[in-house]
This record gives structure tokens, C-alpha cells and sequence, in this order.
């Protein structure tokens, strides 16, 4: 089993790098932003938000804050995502299944885990996580963060994605295989439509 790291290098931010490695809230809400903006937007999200709350990421503060409140937080400039209103909510209902499930702890959405299949099955159930997010996710616990229950690996997303980021240098790499990956699929939907 992997070391926990002191950084995940998903963003060119060393703050926000050490935030996403330190906080299970932090990747988690980092990943729930991972769509329609770049991944270093995404995973920068987290250290703007602890900021704005006056330091502090925890999940049942969040959750205990007016939604509208924590919406407007997400949407002061600069925005934490191109779309800070319905990402805020998705945050804010992230936060509150996280207390109602998990007594507020983010990592206890992975901790004590059996297998590949109960933890793919954990992180569908959040709200926006789908079975790709869950995928890339359970992908992120096991290659950068050391969580590994049995079968891991054959519940994890078999694509390039953030997961495999070990360096920001390889940020851009994983971008152009994601494109390319997207040129084939649309490809594909061509050919079938002809």
C-alpha cells in the first residue's frame, strides 16, 4: 500500500495541492466540481471555499448553512465554477447526505470498505457522483491516496483521468487523452448515425 502523500498535484496551486491530500472533503467536493471546467478549476474549488467559510472545510458547517447562503459564497468572484449556482447546491447537498450518512466525515464514505464493489457503490450513492465520477474517484483512493479494499482495481475507471496525475506537469496530458477519447466516441456516434 501506497504512503498517504503530502499533495496531490491536480491544480498548479501548492496550497491547494496540500488541502486536496490533507482533507477528504477537499477531494471530494474537488471531484463533485470535476465537469464543464478545466480540472485545475475544479480541484482549486476547495481551498477558495475553505477560504471564503473563514478557514474551515467541514462538511457539517456546511450543511447547517442556508443553501442560498452557501450558494452566494460560491458565487463571489471569483466563481468556483462556470457554474456556481447549481454546483454550490450539489456541494451543499453533497455536505448534507455526508452528515445524515457518514456523521459529517467525508472519509468515512471509504473507510472501513470491503471491497471494490461496496466502495464504487458508496460514492455512486452521493449526491452528483455518477458511475463515471465514482469510477474516476475510487481510481484517485487507490493510486494516490492508498485506499485499496479488495477489487479496487476492477471497479476503477480503465480510462486516463485525474487518478493518474502524479505530477501537474501530467495534468495536460490526461487533458489530451480525455480529447481524444471524446474525438473517438463522437466518431463512433457518426459512423452509427450514417
Amino acid at each position: 500500500m501506497p504512503a498517504k502523500p503530502t499533495a496531490l498535484h491536480f491544480t498548479a496551486d501548492k496550497e491547494a495541492n496540500k488541502l486536496l491530500a490533507k482533507e477528504p472533503l477537499a477531494v471530494l467536493i474537488g471531484m463533485l466540481l470535476d465537469q464543464q471546467v478545466t480540472m485545475e478549476k475544479a480541484f482549486s474549488g476547495p481551498l477558495e471555499l475553505k477560504k471564503r467559510l473563514g478557514g474551515s472545510l467541514d462538511a457539517a458547517a456546511i450543511a447547517a448553512m442556508d443553501q442560498e447562503e452557501f450558494v452566494s459564497l460560491c458565487c463571489a468572484f471569483p466563481a468556483i465554477h462556470r457554474f456556481p449556482g447549481s454546483m454550490g447546491k450539489r456541494t451543499h447537498e453533497l455536505c448534507r447526505y455526508l452528515v445524515e450518512h457518514h456523521g459529517g466525515k467525508a472519509d468515512k464514505v471509504w473507510k472501513g470498505v470491503k471491497t471494490g464493489d461496496e466502495l464504487l457503490e458508496r460514492l455512486r450513492a452521493l449526491p452528483g457522483y455518477g458511475d463515471d465520477k465514482s469510477r474516476i474517484f475510487v481510481g484517485i483512493l487507490g493510486k494516490r491516496l492508498g485506499v485499496q479494499p479488495e477489487g479496487w482495481e476492477s471497479v476503477a475507471a480503465d480510462w486516463a483521468s485525474i487518478a493518474d496525475v502524479d505530477s501537474f506537469e501530467r495534468v495536460t496530458e490526461i487533458r489530451e487523452a480525455k480529447r481524444a477519447m471524446k474525438a473517438a466516441k463522437r466518431s463512433v456516434k457518426e459512423v452509427k448515425a450514417r
